[in-house]
């Protein structure tokens, strides 16, 4: 897995990333940092990364579960250092699951499974962040 991140001068603390796939994500800084707001910060694309990756375990798991499912939403919340390096202390992961006749078990059983064995990045910043999870099911 490979990433390229550039620079974008004129834009002040704008970047530019191009993923290994291909694919372009662009990131900026808060004004106070010289930055123009035009972007998520990268911290927040480190958060939202996390929660793509679990969200994707927990869909997957229970799709070969054979569990119809229709819906995952991932709500993140963090708190981070107050020193440098500001890393991530807490984060908590909410995650909205919707479909058809989902069993609590089958859930709770995929959230644990991500956060404890598959989800890389939510097992990497475990190591810095102490992690929860919840979970809701909603009717499809």
């Amino acid at each position: 897995m490979e990433c390229t991140v550039d620079w974008v001068p004129a834009s002040g603390m704008a970047f530019v990333a191009e993923t290994g796939s291909g694919h372009l994500m662009t990131m900026d800084g808060a004004p106070d940092g010289g930055g123009r707001n035009l972007a998520p910060r990268p911290m927040e694309t480190v958060l939202a990364g996390t929660a793509g990756c679990t969200a994707y375990d927990v869909v997957l798991i229970l799709k070969r579960g054979r569990h119809e499912i229709s819906g995952c939403r991932v709500k993140v919340t963090s708190e981070r250092a107050a020193v440098d390096p500001k890393v991530f202390t807490r984060i908590h992961m909410h995650f909205t699951v919707t479909g058809r006749a989902l069993p609590q078990e089958a859930v709770a059983r995929a959230v644990q499974l991500s956060h404890e064995k598959y989800c890389s990045a939510s097992i990497m910043l475990g190591k810095t962040a102490d992690i929860s999870t919840s979970f809701q099911i909603v009717a499809a």
